[in-house]
């Protein structure tokens, strides 16, 4: 946003302060200023010079040859085309080596055998306007030779704001409001304003009819009398420094107001709102889907039902908030004006505002929260500042007032002591007051002097009421911490010494359950080589209807992302096959963790949140192994043993592993491990093959065919499992002897009772098994494997030998009959 020093001057007095301090110090205390520049500085240039002589060119009809005096010892000769120049005339001259707008610069020439030594300007020329049929003729007070922004009285600065400093500030969109600030900043006070109604006549007030809650208030003052004339310098000047262009004052006026006190509003022609359909009055309303509307613009602009339209009648006239009608623009002939200052809801405007494509300052106001006290004060502005302009100006009927609104005004409790803590100085109460009140905020309460602990005073700190008015009350200022920045904004951060910062340092009480998830991390990103993934609990539509979990309850997303996923998975591996076929495509192994959480909604609480499950999920893809492999050499094997190591790592009991009583709906159903400790309800790990079909839907079929193994631990009991027992064990005094084993058995025989026999066979001799072999085929018969160990034997006492080999071998065998096995030879 531009503000004009010199528009702030009408507001506040600046004496002393330079555009500079200004600017550093609105920084400092109110917003960001972006920019700091002299207005027109090119006009500093320039200079006002007398027509002294005026001649016809000797060869040329539509040419002149002056002499200009321009306060030098000699006047200048310069060749003018202006029809309108003449002798006697005030005029704005630039001398040789002098630049102009579009980096013109002015050069001693010869024209049509005439030397011109400079250039007599027209306003378009210097960037001032569109008036291009002639040259500025200045007033005759302009003293001859002086630069021309000194003679006219124009020299201004603009300071550029940051849009963004002031999003929740709508009421520093106008110079009043800055002028407020700088009034506060300064300890200055703010000049006068009369925003008082002018007298109005007693004729009908202007029918208006509000029909959408998009508006809550709609103000409607008809003029009469009033002319397109141009408008005064002083005017002009202002709106040129922030960026406007004067049209006439009727325009220049509506966009004064809205710059003045930050209140957008829009004058209409009121004989072009009272023609056929149109007749009726102002209608408020939402636009109706396909309706369409021409803007000043001349643009069509294509509408739907979330826009609000001004009609007249059903005729609509003005996109509300954002831009007039065409058919109903002020121009020429106008003598007959309605004042449009209306409230509208900002969600409204700035959604229009972007689907349309059309934002303007006018938008760009409404898009904040305006106070809707203020339309008043804006149409009573405009029409004194009309008045003052044109005396012959009516108003015929008092001002309609629609709409449904309510004072935002309200107050706050402010506590001093709080001040001081927050701020961490000891501001005493009557300053808190002070700033305060130069703010525009009412104080009462409290008494004034009071610094908590600095004794008796003038009082103890009592707490303040503070009455926050309707201009900053609408989304600014709402709770007692706004008031202690706006207090602290203005006492000035800077002010506040610095303080080292005390505080008792403390160790982070452990947290079991991060330390855990820690742990994990480490060993499966280590060591493992597993590649840890972050993903979203949302599950797609289609992964559940892969894993036939369709059906099953989930947590839904009332305002999902993307409506295909709406739902919260409730284990965490499903996340993990996502993404399974794209990562196989570009590797041939492929190993993938998540800790993440799942939920269950039949499960939850008495508020209503679904119970959270906390899993670690595990998955491993490879290519599938070779017909002469090994019979460990496949992802089921070797993701067992990644996760055997994950709990020993976590130095946890070894769990009894079983056949899973519940498989998951992506688990092999015959291939399905679960894992579990004593005292524990539920199962701690399950750990399985892919389920084929699910492997083929997820496109993990011909030339990605891939071994897949997929495991996922609840970290609630790993939590809760036991540790395993730590203990010095010595280096053995004796040899050990490995002696191998191959046994027999039925297939469904498990191997951990094949086991428990080896080692009671060795009545504590038996250190290590370790399974080498396994196989099942013609050679043993249908229904039976064969399982080979190494077995190490050792006593803590003496040498083993051959005999004690053979005892251990007999006693095997002799165990082996009790489960329906017996030792291969």
């Amino acid at each position: 946003m531009y503000v004009s020093y010199r528009w702030l001057e009408r507001h506040v007095d600046l004496t002393g302060i330079t555009p500079e301090q200004l600017a550093d110090d609105l920084t400092l205390s109110t917003a960001e200023v972006e920019g700091l520049e002299a207005f027109a500085p090119h006009l500093a240039d320039l200079v006002v010079g007398l027509v002294a002589e005026h001649d016809r060119h000797p060869d040329a009809d539509k040419l002149s040859v002056c002499k200009v005096d321009v306060g030098e010892a000699e006047p200048l000769q310069i060749v003018c085309g202006a029809p309108n120049v003449g002798a006697g005339q005030k005029v704005a001259v630039a001398t040789v080596g002098t630049v102009l707008p579009g980096d013109f610069k002015i050069k001693k020439s010869k024209i049509r055998g005439v030397e011109s030594r400079g250039m007599i300007c027209s306003v378009q020329e210097l960037d001032l306007g569109d008036e291009h049929e002639g040259i500025w003729v200045l007033p005759e007070s302009a003293e001859v030779g002086r630069p021309l922004s000194a003679a006219l009285g124009i020299e201004d600065w603009v300071i550029e704001i940051d849009n963004k400093s002031l999003t929740h500030r709508p009421d520093l969109w106008g110079h009043r409001g800055i002028a407020n600030e700088v009034a506060a900043i300064y300890q200055r006070s703010l000049a006068p304003l009369d925003l008082s109604l002018p007298a109005t006549g007693d004729a009908a007030p202007y029918p208006v009819r509000v029909e959408s809650q998009a508006c809550s208030r709609y103000l409607a003052l008809p003029i009469e009398g009033a002319e397109a004339a141009a408008s005064p310098d002083w005017l002009r000047w202002l709106l040129l420094a922030v960026g406007q262009r004067p049209i006439d004052q009727i325009v220049d006026l509506s966009n004064f107001v809205m710059l003045d006190l930050g209140q957008p509003n829009h004058t209409f022609d009121a004989k072009r709102l009272d023609k056929g359909s149109r007749k009726g009055g102002i209608v408020v309303r939402d636009a109706r889907d396909g309706e369409s509307i021409t803007t000043l613009d001349g643009e069509e602009r294509k509408l739907c039902s979330d826009d609000l339209l001004i009609c007249a009648g059903d005729e609509p006239v003005a996109l509300a908030g954002i831009m007039g009608g065409e058919g109903s623009k002020v121009g020429e002939d106008t003598s007959q004006l309605l004042l449009e200052v209306a409230t509208f809801v900002p969600t409204t405007i700035r959604r229009t505002s972007t689907r349309v494509g059309l934002r303007t300052d006018s938008s760009a106001r409404f898009e904040k929260h305006l106070d809707p006290t203020l339309p008043m004060a804006a149409a009573a502005h405009y029409a004194r500042l009309l008045q003052e302009l044109q005396p012959e100006v009516r108003f015929p009927a008092p001002i309609s007032d629609a709409g449904d609104w309510t004072d935002p005004a309200h107050s706050i409790t402010l506590r001093p002591e709080r001040v001081r803590t927050a701020l961490g100085e000891a501001i005493p109460d009557d300053e808190i007051a002070s700033i305060l009140e130069r703010l525009g905020f009412g104080v009462e309460g409290g008494v004034a002097g009071a610094v908590e602990g600095a004794g008796k005073g003038r009082g103890d700190g009592a707490e303040l009421t503070v009455a926050i008015p309707s201009a900053r009350a609408t989304k600014d200022i709402g709770i007692e911490q706004d008031l202690v920045e706006e207090i602290g904004r203005i006492y000035r951060y800077g002010n506040i010494p610095e303080q080292p910062m005390q505080a008792e340092i403390r160790p982070p009480l452990r947290d079991p359950r991060r330390v855990m998830v820690r742990k994990i991390q480490d060993r499966l990103a280590g060591s493992a080589r597993f590649h840890e993934v972050l993903s979203y609990s949302f599950l797609p539509d289609d992964m559940l209807a892969r894993l036939g979990e369709a059906d099953v309850p989930h947590v839904s997303v009332i305002n999902p992302v993307d409506k295909a996923e709406s739902r919260l998975r409730r284990s965490v591996l499903p996340s993990l096959l996502e993404g399974l076929e794209n990562n196989r495509r570009h590797r041939a192994d492929v190993r993938l963790f998540e800790i993440g959480k799942g939920y269950l909604p039949e499960a939850s609480n008495e508020r209503g949140e679904p119970k959270e499950l906390h899993r670690v999920a595990l998955l491993w893809a490879r290519e599938p192994a070779g017909r002469k492999a090994a019979f460990d050499d496949n992802a089921f094997a070797t993701l067992h043993g990644v996760v055997v190591d994950l709990l020993d790592t976590l130095g946890l009991e070894a769990p009894e592993w079983s056949a899973s009583s519940s498989p998951p709906a992506w688990a092999h159903p015959t291939r399905c491990l679960a894992a579990s400790w004593k005292g524990q309800l539920g199962e701690a790990a399950v750990f399985a093959n892919l389920e084929p079909g699910l492997a083929r839907g997820l496109g993990l079929d011909g030339d990605l065919t891939s071994d897949i193994a997929a495991a996922e631990i609840s970290i609630d009991h790993l939590l809760e499992a036991p540790a395993a027992g730590s203990r010095y064990r010595a280096i053995p005094r004796f040899p050990g002897i490995k002696v191998d084993v191959a046994v027999e058995m039925e297939a469904a025989t498990p191997a951990a009772e094949l086991v428990a026999v080896i080692e009671r066979s060795g009545k504590g001799q038996v250190v290590e098994t370790e399974l080498f072999d396994v196989y099942a085929g013609q050679q043993i018969g249908a229904g039976r494997k064969s399982l080979a160990y190494h077995v190490l034997l050792q006593s803590e006492s003496k040498t083993l030998t051959d005999k004690d080999q053979a005892k251990f071998l007999t006693r095997l065998e002799k165990g082996l009959e009790g489960i329906g096995a017996r030792l291969r030879k």
